[in-house]
């Protein structure tokens, strides 16, 4: 018998492969000072691996979702990123240095599988009733790589240099890829079109009088067969009391009618297409399947951006955590010249991101021990608060407040991930799962990354004012948050909650839940 797979080897893959992500950023930016000796080029190949992710994201989610063994490819998704990790080191010096900025932009297309591509796949790992838990465990492994990821880094290229640190998160990459490539296969059970767009179920017949569905005619004790009689096939309608039941074989007493009356012409309808010899209209690997498969994979595209725009608890929680990415962005870009300028080295600015990733973990800890406290929602626009806040006090330069708004900043952070992940659960279809994630994740790193690209040169000239900028941006998320309206029509929930509860009453789930 073959042993589940479990919980604690979904999270320690998740968490060394994201650590290994969350290295490679500092790496590639210190490996590339020390080679072109430029901030400007440097950040530059931070943003080409994370820009591209916007492309890669829905992509490698539609892959995932059409996948009968989606781990396969979340591993081979992993294999390109390490492998471009270590084609992007071999190029400094060596390649000019737009080559060099192309192939991590190439990289950072598989960046989402190590993120949104892997959190997917819960739901196959744990049952319903413990994906809340699960769900905040899942966003503590992002609070712990990015707590050791640069830590890490830093600690790498200070022993033995920056190319050193990119090898080493080349390695952790690496060593994820058996549990990648275990992950459950995925379910055979498809939801239908009609559930993945939020139909209301259909409703079953009641008798006259109200007295509850009708019981099928096949649930009443059927006779004694005799030795050459066959048993009475089910009846397609239910049947109420005091009815008579439908014909047995409705189909056959008919047939001789139809073939008894020659002179009935067919209505004219669409005329049948000749197929030539040798030839068919759609054969197996032939260029009608070819096409069909190419307009289902467009299909499944936009689909996934179809259901994060037209759920309105989807729709707020991805608008809202993406600006907050956006301010986060920024504030790493901060992070040198507050270590320079306040704690007296740029090196120590890396102690404030695990002040901030320390206080991140603790904070989902606790949302793991009672996830039902706040509701989704709630934590997302408040935790952008929170950031904004803090983000403001960081500006006042005094190095207590910085070390305490880098704090408050984590408390906020690591919630807000973990309720992000429990809307995208419990919105997102099944067969479009995948594609909401990784789309989900690549519009986030997109956000992060053009935070950082906006707030370096303000920092540059003007620390404060590039923290108070990203103050506003993190205040702007709770209003963005609330500028779509929440879906009040009352529906009936088809998919069972992640709770385990059996569905909804006609009510908005999103606001119970």
């Amino acid at each position: 018998m073959r042993k589940r797979y479990s919980l604690r080897r979904y999270l320690v893959g998740a968490v060394v492969a994201r650590a290994g992500d969350e290295m490679a950023g500092p790496a590639l930016m210190l490996a590339g000072f020390a080679v072109a000796g430029s901030s400007v080029e440097a950040s530059s190949l931070l943003a080409g691996i994370t820009l591209s992710a916007a492309v890669g994201g829905p992509l490698l989610g539609a892959l995932l979702d059409r996948a009968a063994r989606p781990g396969r490819l979340l591993a081979g998704a992993l294999v390109l990123y390490a492998a471009g990790l270590g084609a992007i080191l071999a190029g400094l010096g060596r390649l000019p240095f737009a080559v060099t900025v192309l192939i991590a932009a190439v990289t950072g297309l598989a960046g989402p599988a190590l993120s949104g591509g892997w959190t997917a796949q819960l739901p196959g790992v744990v049952p319903g009733d413990r994906l809340p838990r699960a769900n905040a465990l899942d966003a503590m492994t992002f609070s712990a790589a990015a707590l050791t990821g640069p830590a890490l880094a830093g600690g790498v290229a200070e022993a033995a240099g920056a190319p050193w640190a990119v090898v080493a998160s080349v390695m952790l990459v690496a060593l994820a890829l058996p549990a990648a490539w275990a992950l459950p296969a995925r379910s055979p059970v498809r939801p239908t079109r009609a559930r993945e767009e939020g139909a209301a179920p259909p409703v079953r017949p009641v008798c006259p009088g109200g007295t509850g569905p009708p019981e099928r005619s096949s649930r009443a004790r059927p006779p004694e067969p005799s030795a050459r009689a066959r048993p009475p096939k089910r009846s397609a309608r239910p049947v109420c009391p005091g009815e008579a039941a439908p014909p047995e074989h409705p189909a056959r007493e008919r047939e001789p009618e139809r073939s008894a009356r020659p002179d009935v012409v067919k209505p004219p309808g669409r005329p049948a297409r000749e197929r030539q010899p040798g030839r068919s209209a759609r054969t197996r690997g032939g260029r009608g399947d070819r096409g069909t498969r190419t307009a289902s994979m467009a299909g499944d595209l936009l689909a996934g951006v179809r259901i994060i725009v037209a759920r309105p608890a989807l729709a707020r929680a991805t608008l809202a955590s993406t600006v907050s990415c956006v301010a986060q962005g920024m504030l790493t870009a901060c992070v040198p010249l507050l270590g320079e300028r306040v704690l007296g080295g740029a090196g120590r600015g890396a102690a404030l991101l695990s002040c901030a990733a320390v206080s991140a973990l603790l904070a989902t800890a606790v949302l793991a021990r009672f996830p039902r406290a706040l509701a989704p929602g709630t934590v997302i626009w408040a935790g952008a608060l929170v950031q904004a806040a803090a983000l403001a006090s960081a500006a006042t330069g005094a190095p207590l407040v910085l070390v305490v708004a880098f704090l408050a900043t984590g408390c906020a952070e690591g919630p807000q991930l973990a309720a992000l992940f429990t809307v995208r659960h419990r919105e997102a279809p099944e067969r479009l799962r995948g594609q909401v994630f990784t789309t989900g994740a690549s519009v986030k790193i997109t956000g992060f990354a053009v935070g950082a690209a906006t707030a370096g040169p303000l920092a540059t000239r003007s620390l404060p004012a590039a923290l108070l900028l990203a103050a506003a941006v993190a205040a702007a998320a709770a209003p963005a948050y609330f500028a779509i309206r929440a879906d009040r029509r009352p529906y009936l929930r088809t998919e069972p909650h992640p709770t385990g509860s059996p569905g909804c009453r006609p009510t908005d789930c999103s606001d119970r839940y």
